[in-house]
């Protein structure tokens, strides 16, 4: 049972994404004493350039928080206002690197989720990562944040099970939920003073999982067919994996894959080889076997069944993957 002490501690809360607004609605529903959330600032977006709030700002309306979105995290208004919430402690959950003149503010310290088993997988992008290497288990980590990125001590951690069809998507979600009861557990645990700090011990075995970029998700045919399965599922459905149909003839267009299944063959096929009946499959010969494609999605255009995909794009064996 959680005690009194504990949904008394003055939090404020700091993260942007959905996955960082499950950890804050369990606090809010669990009657934590969260004073305030800290966020980005709203940006335009799309092409009518509106601005666009993150999903922390929306659900901290919701809740009735008061909203800090301060541009700069060293800005003297800014660490004014987090001073008079006289808050005793901070949670951030994937929002900004804090500086040090932010994260030592509380007297109980300020305490981080990252969707990885740290020291493995420091970055931003973890979930993506442990996806792409074939990771079996992943996990969630809190930690106390100190100078360097994912480094500090850590609270608690938990291993949370990668299935063979998990993409970034299905895995985002069970971390986020794994996480907002981790986080619960992390104050609860604080508020005891009931915490076992382990040091992360560094190695030349880890892992990194470093932002992703849209240069970075092209399809490399001369990987092994079981290993663009995982690049294809780790980034799916963002940034999302893309390949190009080149043709002789034809113009030749970018293509973005969510979903595919893979094959171990042998074979002698250039890579990059189209494979199709038309009508109901499509294969791209890769090093070692074949990717099935299931979900794809021409430039400009939308998402599409490979049913649908073979439907409206003709002569598809004209084209090869480069």
């Amino acid at each position: 049972m959680v005690t009194k002490s504990a949904k008394n501690i003055r939090i404020i809360y700091m993260g942007t994404p959905d996955f960082a607004v499950a950890p804050l609605k369990a606090l809010v529903e669990n009657v934590y004493n969260v004073v305030a959330a800290v966020t980005v600032p709203d940006k335009p977006a799309g092409r009518g350039q509106k601005l666009q709030q993150s999903a922390v700002k929306i659900y901290a309306q919701t809740a009735n928080l008061p909203v800090l979105q301060p541009p700069k995290l060293k800005d003297e208004e800014f660490l004014n206002a987090l001073c008079r919430y006289n808050a005793e402690l901070f949670i951030v959950v994937a929002f900004r690197m804090l500086p040090e003149i932010v994260w030592q503010i509380p007297a109980l310290g300020t305490f981080n989720l990252h969707a990885s088993l740290l020291p493995q997988y420091r970055g931003a992008a973890p979930i993506n990562w442990a996806i792409i290497n074939g990771e079996k288990i992943t996990g969630i980590t809190t930690f106390f944040i100190n100078n360097e990125i994912d480094s500090g001590k850590i609270i608690f951690s938990e291993k949370v099970e990668i299935a063979h069809n998990d993409n970034a998507e299905t895995l985002h979600d069970k971390l986020m939920e794994a996480g907002a009861s981790l986080v619960l557990k992390t104050v609860d645990a604080i508020a005891y003073e009931n915490v076992n700090l382990q040091q992360q011990h560094g190695n030349e075995n880890l892992k990194t999982a470093p932002k992703i970029f849209k240069e970075m998700c092209k399809i490399d045919l001369t990987q092994k067919s079981e290993e663009i399965y995982n690049f294809i599922r780790g980034l799916s459905p963002y940034p999302a994996a893309w390949c190009e149909f080149a043709s002789n003839s034809r113009q030749n267009v970018s293509a973005k894959i969510y979903s595919a299944v893979y094959e171990n063959i042998e074979h002698d096929l250039p890579f990059g080889t189209l494979i199709s009946d038309g009508k109901s499959f499509l294969k791209i010969a890769c090093n070692g076997g074949f990717i099935g494609v299931n979900d794809i999605q021409l430039a400009g255009k939308k998402r599409l069944h490979v049913r649908e995909f073979l439907a409206g794009f003709r002569d598809v064996e004209d084209y090869v993957i480069k």
